[in-house]
């Protein structure tokens, strides 16, 4: 029989108002946006996953540093919304888990609202695309904060897709950042899931075929080939495509401690 992911729980992990142009590429200019910031726990028949881990709480709680990493967005961006009951390890003590049971992190990019939160995880196994560790090294995407991604140098670097355990597969979703990776993740009940990442903030992103509003280098055209590329799996798969800054669509899943099986 063919092995499958046993459930997924969707973690919210903060939330973030901002102009919705930053979602979809030349579309929402003065309108803004209140998005939920999530992560994923994975559990699979050879351990625990995390798909993204949020912020860096400290970031946020301090004065000092929300001023310093966040005041430069305020032209699109608010500072996120978050408390301590968002960190990552807040949810684990609900499950009765810790750090140490988490088998892998995958991060689907490095965005400070995608990789902040490693810092409440030290020890675990990171994958991530070897691009994304490239581009990040080039300082040129504000997206990115320089100390969370210091330890990338002991980071397991991928350079193609590949099943991460029994019923989750990476996807290849490059266009919002250089390497960007989704999970297509298959259940035992209901349909397979595609967590999308960034490659689609939002249900419009899909049904539009509309690009984020930041792809990297401009490559516009490759962050809609991204978009395609998942809606086709989908549909090949009778997969469920999950957007990841969409309240709308989050307010319809299993809210935590429930999950998604």
């Amino acid at each position: 029989m063919k092995q499958q992911a046993l459930r997924i729980w969707p973690l919210l992990t903060g939330t973030h108002r901002y102009e919705k142009v930053v979602s979809t590429r030349n579309r929402g200019h003065g309108q803004f946006i209140t998005a939920p910031i999530l992560a994923y726990l994975i559990e699979t028949p050879n351990g625990r996953i995390l798909y993204d881990v949020g912020c860096d709480y400290q970031k946020i709680a301090t004065p000092e540093l929300r001023s310093k990493y966040y005041d430069p967005m305020r032209d699109f961006f608010d500072p996120p919304v978050m408390d301590d009951s968002q960190r990552i390890p807040s949810y684990l003590r609900r499950l009765g888990l810790t750090a140490r049971d988490i088998d892998l992190v995958f991060l689907g990019h490095l965005h400070f609202d995608h990789a902040g939160g490693l810092c409440d995880l030290p020890g675990c196994e990171v994958h991530v695309h070897a691009d994304e560790v490239q581009a990040a090294a080039t300082r040129l995407d504000s997206g990115v904060f320089a100390d969370e991604v210091a330890g990338a140098s002991g980071w397991n670097l991928q350079s193609a897709e590949y099943e991460v355990a029994p019923g989750v597969h990476a996807l290849c979703t490059p266009g919002h950042t250089a390497g960007h990776m989704s999970l297509f993740i298959e259940l035992p009940k209901g349909r397979p899931v595609i967590l999308c990442g960034d490659a689609a903030d939002l249900t419009e992103n899909l049904i539009d075929e509309i690009a984020p509003g930041y792809c990297w280098q401009d490559n516009e055209a490759l962050a809609i080939s991204s978009i395609r590329r998942m809606k086709s799996i989908a549909e090949h798969e009778d997969a469920e495509l999950w957007p990841n800054h969409d309240f709308e669509f989050y307010r319809g899943l299993p809210a935590f401690p429930a999950w998604r099986e």
